[in-house]
């Protein structure tokens, strides 16, 4: 795994200062962990979703790849950068799917809202981020965090390496924003 990681940050950095053919070799090291990123971000969303795994995963990679102003730290670094790539994605994708949800008249109800009172995944997914941009506005660092944990899967040792701060800081920002975003998301303030 560190030599795997390390010969990642190598791809990287060539691909910071330019090199385009980097961008084929990296695919095949990197596609494992974005699949795993995008299955833990799909995993719940309604059966017959149009975006699947596959897409998301090449959707998020070359949003990636053709960034220009990016310094790459590491393998812990693209993750994140992916996670985010990933969140924007499916974000731009629900509110998408709930403007013609309510753009065509009579409204489309599932199964799965039924027995949710009526509140679906993409509505979920808005309203969390909505409350992560809140969250950001008080505590950026908290919202990273639960950017990078939740949305990313990141380890709370990988967090820690990305944010430049210690696992047991991690802990204590995790823990303070879940409780907010609790609180926040069921409606208490």
């Amino acid at each position: 795994m560190e030599r795997e990681s390390e010969h990642i940050t190598a791809m990287l950095l060539r691909l910071q200062d330019g090199d385009r053919a980097v961008v084929d070799a990296l695919l095949p090291l990197v596609y494992g962990h974005l699949k795993s990123l995008a299955h833990r971000q799909l995993r719940g969303e309604r059966a017959g979703h149009t975006l699947n795994t596959t897409a998301l995963v090449h959707e998020a990679y070359l949003k990636m790849v053709d960034q220009k102003r990016v310094s790459w730290q590491n393998r812990a670094h693209f993750l994140a950068l992916a996670s985010q790539a990933m969140r924007r994605i499916l974000i731009d994708y629900a509110r998408g799917r709930l403007a013609e949800k309510r753009g065509g008249g009579e409204p489309v109800v599932t199964l799965s809202e039924e027995i949710h009172g009526g509140v679906s995944r993409a509505e979920e997914l808005i309203d969390l981020d909505e409350a992560l941009i809140a969250l950001a506005a008080l505590d950026e660092r908290q919202s990273r965090i639960v950017e990078l944990q939740f949305f990313g899967g990141l380890t709370q040792e990988e967090i820690g390496e990305v944010m430049k701060v210690s696992v047991a800081t991690v802990g204590r920002e995790w823990r303070m924003a879940r409780a907010w975003l609790s609180r926040r998301l069921k409606g208490d303030g």
